[in-house]
């Protein structure tokens, strides 16, 4: 099996939603949330100037990165995640005709080569729940600080 880790969140951006109706609807909970029209936020959660545009709304779906291995993957755990959504198809698809973009995010942190194999289902389910992926392939922690130190 590839060395790698992943961890993988699920993001949507809408005009003008409550992000609390797109937590009631996929019974996840968010990490990070915003509604159209509220003031922004700085890190710390102080106000800075101006007003959120968009709402956004951010779930983690792993509580952490996990080492790839021969019982988990970036592609079972996309399919455990289709399967999960796919109870809110009629809540992502109106998110869709609202505007809305919903994607799923995955981070991934490898030391070497490695390959992924999605099947052709995976992406037709992500098609129909209008979900975009993102895959973010970057140098695990350790061997980014290895690196700087020569």
């Amino acid at each position: 099996m590839s060395d790698y880790e992943f961890t993988m969140s699920l993001r949507i951006r809408h005009p003008r939603i409550d992000p609390a109706e797109i937590t009631q609807s996929l019974g996840i909970e968010p990490q990070h949330t915003w509604r159209a029209g509220e003031p922004r936020r700085d890190v710390s959660g102080g106000e800075i100037s101006g007003q959120y545009r968009e709402s956004y709304w951010m779930g983690r779906l792993m509580a952490e990165p996990e080492l790839a291995s021969d019982h988990v993957s970036v592609e079972g755990q996309i399919l455990r995640t289709l399967a999960q959504l796919r109870k809110s198809f009629s809540f992502l698809e109106a998110l869709k005709t609202d505007g809305a973009v919903a994607e799923l995010h995955v981070s991934i942190f490898a030391r070497e080569d490695f390959r992924l194999e999605f099947l052709p289902g995976s992406f037709l389910m992500l098609g129909r729940l209008g979900l975009s992926v993102v895959l973010e392939v970057k140098p695990r922690p350790n061997e980014i600080r290895q690196h700087e130190s020569h």
